[in-house]
């Protein structure tokens, strides 16, 4: 049935080729931005999904912000240390202006940060920040954060949106009317799936529209319904799209981190065996070349090797069917006797041809892989649950290492971190707290090189690759760019031209 499906996909394919973009005037005033997913929950201290946090970079601002480096820098509050329990935080006076008319100041971080550690808000950062003891106001410009034990990447868990306080006091719903002062102000819910902002520097209105099927995505900015999308798209469709006239597509390389998972209290997928028969198994080279067009490169670990705490050295798990059969056949295992897995997905096209792919590579080495495929909210809420042997995700927009901490620690198991696979090691837990304790930073990439080490051995998650960021719009949008995480920055300096205008001021 799954091959079906993709291939009724496919076969919409030819069809769209057929369709020319439109070439209609149209509203300057507006942009509308295709997206996949819509957004699920417009507050910055309980959005866990790409699109809500995408939207949300947009409607608030933070304390901080992030470097190409992926280190923390000042974005409306600069810092100084203290000591080693102490940061005060200076706000400046750009992005202090919320979209109710108050002035953002120190009471509407202190209330913002504290609602986070309230337990009442189930907020999924309260873990992170339980570091912080207390917060101590000084003035509307200044506040200091006392913390109950050294960190010293402190200043980069500061990147939550900031609320105003008295909503929060009087509980607001933030979730579906988000009020914050970021560049773009909420305007409303047009339609089901759709969600309006307006830029306040010049009132131009950008419109989120959700299609979910990338063929009608694609059809849509064709025919001019959408103006702009970025990513969701199979390699056949972006391909596509390079060959229709008034259309531009640009690619970068991404940092967003595809892997497969295991369920480490499982058996089969528990046997460490298994997991590097697994490895040895996919080839990733092929898929890369001919699945991906190209259009995404290796990983072997969770952050790329630009990142400060990259670990570029560590050597692939090449594709070796041989070492796969002769790890399989220590576990009792070969092609007479395959091994049977589960591997759970999304219901999306290109994921469930990429599990086919996965699928006919591991039958070659022993190993019949069951895929199974969901709708997003039961696919991850059977992550979460920790329901499945091996499954397939990516980890988006993830810059600072604590993200060690919540994935791996054997503290983090559900609902106290995302440690779903239920690894647990010692030597790893103390290597995480030694590198989260260390203040050379030289000295803490190191740690955090020798833990990736660790966990590239150990096989918690098998790394696949990163996938590249794209972005194609009409001929008459300008001013978009992509970034590594696939952030929505760029919006705030995109804007409509009118190609016409242009045309007759050439002539003239």
């Amino acid at each position: 049935m799954h091959r079906r499906r993709f291939m009724h996909a496919l076969l919409a394919v030819p069809w769209l080729s057929a369709c020319a973009p439109n070439q209609a005037p149209a509203d300057a005033a507006l942009i509308r931005f295709g997206i996949a997913n819509a957004p699920r929950n417009l507050d910055p201290r309980l959005a866990t999904d790409a699109t809500s946090e995408r939207l949300n970079r947009l409607l608030y601002s933070a304390l901080i912000r992030f470097d190409d480096s992926s280190r923390a820098v000042p974005w409306i509050g600069a810092w100084e240390q203290l000591d080693a329990l102490r940061y005060r935080f200076r706000l400046g006076t750009s992005g202090r202006q919320f979209s109710n008319h108050s002035r953002l100041t120190s009471s509407d971080v202190a209330a913002t940060y504290g609602s986070v550690l309230d337990p009442a808000t189930a907020s999924p950062h309260q873990a992170l920040l339980s570091i912080i003891k207390r917060i101590e106001l000084i003035d509307d410009d200044h506040l200091t954060f006392h913390l109950r034990e050294p960190d010293p990447l402190f200043p980069s868990y500061l990147g939550i949106g900031i609320l105003p306080a008295g909503l929060i006091g009087s509980g607001h719903r933030f979730q579906r009317e988000p009020v914050g002062s970021g560049p773009f102000r909420f305007a409303g819910w047009p339609r089901p799936g759709q969600v309006e902002l307006v830029r306040k520097r010049d009132g131009q209105r950008i419109e989120f529209v959700t299609v979910k099927d990338p063929n009608v995505r694609v059809m849509k900015l064709l025919r001019g319904e959408i103006d702009l999308l970025q990513n969701d798209l199979p390699p056949e469709l972006v391909g596509l799209l390079r060959r229709q006239p008034g259309i531009h597509i640009e690619r970068t390389n991404g940092s967003n981190f595809s892997y497969l998972g295991f369920n480490l209290e499982d058996a089969s997928s528990g046997d460490l065996n298994v997991r590097r028969a697994v490895a040895h198994g996919i080839d990733r080279a092929a898929i890369l070349h001919y699945l991906f067009q190209d259009g995404a490169r290796a990983a072997e670990a969770l952050f790329p090797p630009e990142h400060w705490a990259g670990a570029p050295a560590l050597m692939a798990y090449d594709h070796d069917p041989e070492q796969a059969r002769s790890l399989l056949a220590a576990t009792g295992h070969d092609r007479a006797h395959p091994l049977r897995l589960v591997y759970k997905t999304s219901s999306d096209p290109f994921r469930l041809r990429l599990a086919t792919v996965i699928q006919a590579q591991l039958a070659r080495v022993g190993i019949d892989l069951n895929i199974q495929s969901y709708d997003w909210g039961t696919f991850f809420g059977d992550i979460k649950a920790g329901r499945f042997q091996l499954y397939g995700l990516t980890w988006v927009g993830i810059r600072t290492p604590d993200i060690f901490r919540y994935v791996f620690h054997s503290a983090s198991l559900p609902p106290d971190g995302a440690n779903r696979g239920r690894y647990r090691s010692e030597f790893v837990d103390r290597l995480i707290e030694r590198a989260r304790a260390q203040a050379d930073p030289r000295r803490q990439a190191m740690l955090y090189r020798k833990l990736q080490q660790r966990l590239h051995a150990d096989l918690p998650y098998l790394p696949l690759w990163y996938e590249d960021q794209m972005f194609a719009a009409r001929h008459d949008i300008r001013g978009y760019h992509l970034a590594s995480d696939g952030n929505y920055d760029a919006l705030s300096q995109v804007s409509r031209v009118d190609l016409f205008r242009k045309i007759g001021k050439f002539r003239a």
